[in-house]
């Protein structure tokens, strides 16, 4: 059986706990081969973004054609974008390549608070990108700029959810990490109606990525051809775990654990 292949097409996280890092783990932690394209360099750690490099438009397209035109690609998770040319890049070149499976998840602001999409390329992802996704996967503060409401409770969620649904997408999942509930409640919609998926809601400082991990977890089940809905489940419980295993690193939001069942632990001292 062929392996399956995912593409990811996103920022690169130099302190390797989100973005084009964190979702080539997650594909490796599925089973799933992982193919890139950057779009943006950044300078980060778990305490904020410095910096931030966009490619050129022409670049990134050159990247994901590189990659299509050689490997069958399953499933394709879009993170961060940046700017508007390279949003109508991407969105030019999915029309022409019917790519499957196309999991966005609209980053808007790192989880320091550091913008990481343009206001002009957010109007772009509204309206000519999320038409074309399979699922879109925004967290509160994203749900609430493309719905234009509030969104902090579960009911505001899925109201949240059935207007970004009016854009295009086939499905929503308005993550629920900052929604005022007792548990972590992430809400779907589609043409089924409502569905829910629920974890505990950890306390960790080991949350950087979270989203990242999260889409990328849908991609990699949807590249395995699980159903939109079973690969919801499974990346909820994927992440609830790497949460619960999340890595002591940094002085800041550390990142999530993308391999806490191999069961490797760190020697306490290596004697040299």
């Amino acid at each position: 059986m062929p392996i399956p292949v995912a593409l990811t097409i996103a920022g690169s996280d130099s302190c390797g706990g989100a973005g084009i890092q964190a979702d080539l783990k997650t594909f490796a932690a599925h089973g799933v081969y992982g193919a890139s394209a950057i779009t943006a360099i950044t300078s980060q750690n778990t305490l904020g973004v410095q910096a931030i490099h966009e490619l050129p438009a022409e670049v990134v397209v050159s990247q994901i054609e590189a990659v299509v035109e050689d490997l069958e690609i399953q499933a394709t998770k879009t993170g961060m974008l940046a700017s508007k040319p390279i949003v109508k890049a991407i969105v030019a070149l999915l029309e022409r390549r019917s790519l499957p499976n196309v999991v966005v998840d609209p980053v808007m602001i790192a989880k320091s608070g550091d913008s990481l999409l343009s206001r002009e390329a957010l109007d772009v992802v509204q309206y000519e990108l999320l038409r074309l996704a399979t699922v879109v996967t925004p967290n509160a503060a994203e749900a609430a700029v493309l719905a234009d409401m509030p969104v902090i409770t579960v009911a505001d969620a899925r109201r949240a959810a059935e207007r970004i649904l009016e854009l295009g997408s086939r499905a929503v999942i308005v993550k629920g990490g900052h929604l005022g509930d007792q548990d972590a409640v992430d809400v779907l919609v589609d043409e089924r109606g409502y569905h829910e998926l629920r974890g505990p809601r950890l306390q960790t400082q080991a949350t950087h990525g979270t989203g990242c991990t999260f889409a990328a977890a849908i991609a990699a089940n949807l590249a395995l051809g699980c159903s939109l809905r079973e690969s919801a489940d499974r990346a909820k419980q994927y992440v609830t775990a790497a949460l619960q295993h999340g890595l002591p690193i940094g002085h800041g939001h550390g990142p999530l654990n993308h391999f806490w069942f191999t069961g490797v632990r760190r020697p306490e001292r290596i004697d040299w």
